[in-house]
C-alpha cells in the first residue's frame, strides 16, 4: 500500500477528515493570553499594563514605532487561513462522507441525529467562524476583503478591500445564517462537544458588531439608528434567558473541570495549562515572570465600595495613606497589590520587598501585577507541577449587559432599562456596589441623571469589568478617544516601608506613550500590500 499526503478525494470520503476540515478552523480563533511569545498580552498596549519585558514587541503599540514594517500582533494571514478553511468546508460538506454522530446534542431526538441535521449544524459552526474571522479583520483595519468563497491560489489576488458597511452586512448575514442552524446555546452541546459555536455565540457576535457600527470611530454623526440597533441585538441574547452573571467575579475565569460556565458564551478551546501564571504571578512565586503589570490608571479606575463614586470624587471616601481599602471588590480580584494575599502569602511590591520595583529583571514596572484569570491552586517550577483547564474568553453575558446599557443610553437617553442593565454588572453577588440612578433621594445610591455623565460611567464600567480581557483596546478606539487617554505617560506606585512598617506612597512616571491618529486602525503589512496592491493602506501609514 503507497503512502503519501491523504488527497482531496480521501479527506471529503471520510467522516473524521471532513469534520476536521471544520474543527482546524476553531485553531485560527486566537488564544490572546500570549501574543508575543513571552508572555504579553494586549493589555500592554493599552493603559491597562506595562510589559515587565521591555523588550517585548507589544511595546511597538505604544512607543510610536507602529508601522507597516514593524508590525505586531499581526494576525491577518491567521484569520484568512481560517477564511479559507470555513469556506472549503461549506464548498463540500453536504457531498462528503459525513455520517451522523449519536451523541452530538445533550438531548437528541431522532431528528436530530439524522445526516442533514448534523450538516446543517456544522454548516452553522462554518458561518459563524466565518462571521468571526470577518469582524476580526474589521476591528484591526477597518474593512477587509470579503473571502465567502474559495479562492483559487491561481486566480487574482490583487482585490480591494470591501467598504465597512459591506463588511459589517456579511458579518451579520453569516450570523443569521448560523443562527438557523446551530444549537441553541452551549449546554445544548453534548458535554464532549462544549465549546462549538451556538446560537447565543452569534448573537454575542452581532451585538458586538452592532455597537463597533454605531460608535463614534464609525458613526461620527451619531445616528442614533444605528445606536438603536445595536440595543435590540443585544436585548435580542438577554431576552433568550439563558446565560447569566456567575458568582463570585473571579469564579468566571477559574474553570478547573468546568471550562463552559453559564457566563461564557464563546470561548476558544479549553487547555490544561500554568502558563499563566507562570508569565503573570508575582516574581518570588515560585520564580514567574510578572509580565502583565496593571497600571494606576488602571487601579484608579475601580470605584470606593461604600459610596460608589470614583476616587477622583472629593465625596468617595479615598484615602492616598490607604489606597486599597474599602475599594470595589474586582480590584481584589483582578489585581496584585502591596499586601494583598496570593498563595496564602502576601504580596510585597514595596521597595526592598520581595516582588517590589527593581527587585530583578522581571520585576513589576508598576508596583502591580496581574491577578485575574489566575489560578492559586496550580503550580509551577515544581517537581511535579499541577494545571487546570482554562480557555480564552471571548463572549460573556457581562458585555452583552454593558453593551445593551451602552447602546439604549445613546439611542434613548438614561431611560430606567440602562440602569437596570449597568446595576446588574455592578450588583453582582461579591461586587455589590451601591447602584447608580437617576435621582437619589434616601443617599443610598450614586447619580448619573444624565445622557453625558451616565456615558462615563458605563464605560468607566466596561473599563473595569472587562479588563485585561482583550476590550479597552478597541473601546478606546471606537469612542474615539485614544488622544485622550492612550497618548501620555502611565503611572506606577512607589511603596517605602519605614522602620516602623509605616508604608509611603507615591505615584511615578513609568513611561510615555504615543497615539496618533492613524493608530486608530491596524497598518496592513507591508508585505501583504507588496502583494495586493489593491488594498490600499490605512491613512498616515
Amino acid at each position: 500500500m503507497s503512502e503519501g499526503p491523504i488527497t482531496a478525494e480521501q479527506t471529503w470520503a471520510n467522516d473524521t477528515y471532513a469534520r476536521g476540515v471544520l474543527f482546524n478552523a476553531y485553531f485560527n480563533v486566537q488564544d490572546r493570553y500570549n501574543i508575543d511569545g513571552n508572555g504579553a498580552m494586549q493589555a500592554s498596549g493599552t493603559d491597562e499594563a506595562v510589559n515587565s519585558n521591555l523588550n517585548s514587541n507589544i511595546n511597538i503599540f505604544n512607543n510610536g514605532t507602529w508601522s507597516p514594517v514593524r508590525t505586531v500582533d499581526e494576525q491577518y494571514e491567521n484569520l484568512y487561513e481560517g477564511l479559507r478553511k470555513v469556506n472549503i468546508f461549506l464548498a463540500n460538506a453536504q457531498t462528503s462522507g459525513i455520517t451522523a454522530q449519536p451523541s452530538e446534542l445533550a438531548a437528541a431526538t431522532d431528528a436530530d441525529k439524522t445526516f442533514q441535521a448534523q450538516i446543517d449544524r456544522l454548516k452553522g459552526e462554518a458561518f459563524f467562524l466565518r462571521a468571526y474571522f470577518h469582524f476580526d479583520l474589521v476591528q484591526r483595519y477597518g474593512s477587509a476583503v470579503l473571502a465567502k468563497r474559495v479562492f483559487d491560489r491561481q486566480e487574482d489576488l490583487n482585490l480591494p478591500r470591501n467598504t465597512f458597511d459591506e463588511c459589517v452586512a456579511q458579518v451579520l448575514l453569516d450570523c443569521d445564517s448560523a443562527i438557523a442552524r446551530l444549537p441553541l446555546w452551549t449546554q445544548s452541546w453534548a458535554a464532549a462537544a462544549r465549546g462549538r459555536a451556538t446560537q447565543t455565540a452569534a448573537l454575542a457576535l452581532k451585538s458586538r458588531m452592532l455597537l463597533y457600527a454605531a460608535s463614534p470611530q464609525y458613526n461620527p454623526s451619531g445616528d442614533a439608528a444605528k445606536w438603536q440597533r445595536a440595543a435590540d441585538a443585544a436585548k435580542l441574547l438577554i431576552d433568550k434567558n439563558l446565560h447569566s452573571l456567575i458568582n463570585p467575579y473571579n469564579n468566571v475565569f477559574l474553570f478547573g473541570t468546568a471550562p463552559y460556565n453559564n457566563e461564557v458564551i464563546f470561548s476558544t478551546k479549553a487547555d490544561n495549562r500554568n502558563d499563566i501564571e507562570t508569565n503573570n504571578a508575582p516574581i518570588s512565586y515560585d520564580g514567574a515572570l510578572g509580565r502583565t503589570d496593571p497600571t494606576q490608571e488602571m487601579v484608579d479606575a475601580f470605584e470606593m465600595r461604600t459610596t460608589g463614586r470614583l476616587i477622583t470624587d472629593a465625596a468617595s471616601g479615598y484615602s492616598a495613606t490607604a489606597p486599597y481599602t474599602n475599594r470595589d471588590n474586582r480590584l481584589g480580584f483582578t489585581v496584585n497589590f502591596n499586601g494583598a494575599t496570593f498563595k496564602s502569602k502576601p504580596v510585597e511590591t514595596f521597595i526592598g520587598g520581595k516582588d517590589g520595583l527593581e527587585a530583578n529583571l522581571n520585576a513589576t514596572k508598576t508596583g502591580y501585577y496581574l491577578r485575574k484569570f489566575i489560578n492559586e491552586s496550580v503550580t509551577w517550577n515544581q517537581a511535579s507541577n499541577t494545571t487546570s483547564r482554562r480557555p480564552w474568553v471571548i463572549f460573556r453575558y457581562a458585555e452583552i449587559l454593558l453593551n445593551y446599557a451602552e447602546a439604549l443610553n445613546e439611542a434613548q437617553g438614561p431611560v430606567p432599562a440602562v440602569y437596570t442593565y449597568i446595576n446588574m454588572v455592578r450588583q453582582r453577588t461579591g461586587v455589590a456596589l451601591p447602584a447608580l440612578q437617576s435621582t437619589n433621594p434616601a443617599g443610598n445610591g450614586y447619580v448619573a441623571a444624565t445622557k453625558d455623565a451616565l456615558r462615563e460611567r458605563i464605560q468607566n464600567e466596561r473599563r473595569v469589568e472587562l479588563c485585561f480581557e482583550g476590550h479597552r483596546f478597541f473601546d478606546v478606539r471606537r469612542w474615539k478617544k485614544g488622544e485622550l487617554f492612550f497618548n501620555k505617560p502611565v503611572m506606577g506606585m512607589r511603596i517605602t516601608k519605614a522602620a516602623s512598617g509605616a508604608l509611603t506612597y507615591q505615584r511615578f512616571q513609568v513611561e510615555n506613550r504615543v497615539f496618533t491618529t492613524k493608530n486608530y486602525l491596524y497598518p496592513i503589512s507591508q508585505s501583504n500590500l507588496n502583494r495586493a496592491p489593491a488594498l490600499k493602506q490605512n491613512a498616515g501609514y
